[in-house]
């Protein structure tokens, strides 16, 4: 692990999804939402490079805005500040538009969705790990934490609850020790990157913490969380607002023992809100990072009358409070609007194996759900019977409104439509 660093962050909790009040926002501690800064890790170049990769088309390889406005599209926001975003369909992987989209930057606390699609798959929800020491040794000085204590245990559940919601890096090394360790987990991030063609990224630390060398882009993030959000886990984990999480066993006077919990509540402003950024309408995850060197980051996915949108933003240079959110939500706007309207300027690549079946003679690009194909009641009722919230079960719900992974091939089906309990989450 690199030497660590202090962090720096702007972005305070609230204490409940529903009552965004300014004075219990910024009661909370800033410290645990993000991961911290390593003294290696290189500060950004501060103009993108004149040539970057073109995956996903040559415009988005291009330096600045790339958008191609048909008619009755709107302008894009005039006073969006980030070093790079992008705004694409979930659904058909179209690029709407972009700036610097394949400019390779330190991602934060966003790398945690490739963690998530790499690892998640791996080990059953109900499974439990009781901590050693040696599975936090090298959590990073100032890390953004959930709370997890040494010779307790704890279900994968929790766990992944503590990754979402708190952006845990314990949490993290803790189910990269189950997956062998930090070193295989980095190997196998970095190759299912490679197969997802994400090849602006580089990682050297599973949990975002800024590292030298370790770096992703606006259009890599998207495809993790396009990828990510095809596993019915995933969607439940990054849209849950708020969650009871295991504490910590204690004795009484009698020699009694019991283990508490306490309550835990989502990072993501878009999802949670906070005094001065109200809940998006349609919001459903996915995962937010801020670090020294990376500045804020976010990836959302938001549904409006049907069509499903991924924006992501990097870094912005207006340090504003809660800036990355507000120009998330900008965008959001923009690109629902644009929809049908603007020209794609590029499109999310479906990953390698995928891209080679669909090419394959007799490939069924009709198949169904590569998840096995469970119904949207079947999927909400198991949401609940595992303790998700409601926000949980709507994203759940929601999957099939995105390309799911089918035979090898990215697939769109809109059967599942967000259910009122997400519609209702609306802005003033």
């Amino acid at each position: 692990m690199p030497a660590p660093n202090k962090i720096i962050s702007r972005s305070p909790m609230v204490t409940s999804a529903t009552v965004l009040s300014a004075l219990s926002a910024l009661s909370m501690s800033s410290v645990l939402l993000t991961a911290p800064a390593a003294l290696a890790a290189p500060v950004p170049s501060a103009a993108p490079p004149a040539r970057m990769s073109t995956v996903g088309g040559a415009r988005l390889g291009l330096p600045g805005t790339q958008v191609d406005l048909g008619d009755g599209a709107p302008v894009l926001p005039k006073d969006l500040s980030a070093r790079s975003w992008i705004v694409a369909d979930a659904e058909s992987g179209a690029v709407l538009a972009a700036h610097n989209a394949h400019w390779r930057l330190p991602p934060a606390s966003t790398l945690k969705m490739l963690f998530a699609d790499t690892v998640l798959p791996k080990f059953p929800r109900t499974q439990t790990h009781k901590v050693t020491p040696a599975d936090l040794a090298d959590v990073g000085a100032g890390s953004s934490l959930v709370g997890i204590k040494e010779k307790e245990t704890y279900t994968v559940h929790d766990l992944w609850l503590g990754v979402f919601l708190r952006s845990g890096n314990d949490a993290v090394h803790v189910l990269s020790a189950m997956n062998g360790g930090i070193k295989p987990t980095v190997d196998d991030m970095n190759a299912h990157a490679q197969e997802l063609q994400a090849l602006d990224t580089s990682v050297m630390s599973p949990d975002g913490y800024d590292a030298k060398g370790q770096v992703s882009s606006a259009y890599d993030l998207t495809l993790f969380a396009r990828s990510g959000m095809q596993k019915k886990d995933f969607r439940e984990y990054c849209s849950t607002v708020r969650a009871s999480f295991p504490g910590e066993t204690k004795k009484n006077k009698k020699g009694k023992t019991s283990r508490g919990s306490f309550e835990i509540q989502n990072t993501n402003r878009l999802l949670s809100g906070d005094y001065d950024v109200s809940v998006y309408q349609g919001i459903a995850g996915v995962k937010n990072g801020n670090t020294t060197h990376a500045g804020a980051t976010f990836t959302g996915v938001a549904e409006r009358d049907g069509r499903v949108l991924l924006v992501t933003v990097m870094n912005p240079e207006k340090k504003d409070h809660n800036e990355v959110y507000k120009e998330t939500a900008k965008l959001f706007d923009w690109g629902f609007a644009a929809l049908d309207k603007a020209r794609p300027v590029g499109e999310l690549v479906p990953p390698r194996s995928a891209a080679e079946a669909k090419s394959r003679p007799g490939a069924n690009p009709s198949a169904g759900p590569a998840d096995g194909g469970s119904s949207p009641a079947a999927e909400a009722s198991a949401s609940v019977r595992n303790g998700s919230t409601g926000v949980g079960i709507a994203l759940g719900v929601a999957g099939g409104a995105l390309v799911v992974l089918a035979a090898g091939v990215f697939l769109v089906n809109r059967r599942w439509p967000l259910p009122d309990l997400m519609r209702r989450r609306t802005r003033p």
